[in-house]
């Protein structure tokens, strides 16, 4: 990843951001985007691995594994970083296209520029929201039980499956979920007093 481009997009956005716009984009960087590089990543590599089912029927596993596990979490979780970050640099793009002579005071949003910033912050809070709730219901009460009970074609009867480390994947769960909830909440305050201060 080239480091000067990232950081020439971050100073951008953060140019034409209010200030719960740069406290966003600090927590999202910090503590959503670097805890997925850093650990999220590792604490969901054994998944599938280390997903154990007491048979040894062929096949069993990997239909229980897929069946309470339909989407990877870790992926998703991507995804809807992926996702939320992007209106950001919709921001940045409007003002290059636009060019920058037009809007001179970074600070005062008008016309398009205004329009487009909101947008921004409404749909970064619809996507936050939406995967909560992708998350909620894939993981019922977004936590991860210890075992689960299989009774699913190949396997001979119910089964039990365990899931590795189970703690500490609700708890880095419940640290997205956390993260997800402030950035929602954010976005709500700031698209209110773009639209108070107007």
């Amino acid at each position: 990843m080239n480091w000067g481009v990232f950081e020439g997009l971050l100073s951008g956005v953060n140019k034409y951001s209010t200030a719960f716009g740069r406290i966003w984009l600090s927590l999202v960087f910090i503590f959503r985007l670097l805890v997925y590089v850093v650990a999220a990543e590792r604490v969901w590599s054994d998944d599938h691995k280390d997903f154990d089912c007491n048979t040894r029927q062929p096949g069993c596993g990997n239909v229980c594994f897929d069946h309470f596990f339909p989407v990877s979490h870790i992926r998703l979780w991507a995804l809807q970083l992926i996702l939320v970050t992007c209106p950001s640099l919709l921001v940045i793009m409007h003002v290059a296209y636009r060019d920058p002579c037009i809007y001179p005071n970074p600070g005062k949003k008008r016309g398009g520029l205004w329009w487009t910033y909101l947008l921004s912050l409404v749909f970064k809070a619809g996507v936050d929201v939406v995967f909560l709730y992708i998350f909620y219901h894939f993981y019922r009460n977004y936590t991860l039980p210890r075992v689960v009970k299989c009774e699913l074609p190949p396997c001979p009867n119910v089964v039990d499956c365990f899931i590795s480390r189970p703690t500490e994947k609700n708890i880095f769960t419940l640290f997205m979920v956390v993260t997800a909830c402030v950035c929602v909440v954010l976005s709500l305050i700031e698209a209110a007093y773009l639209i108070g201060k107007r």
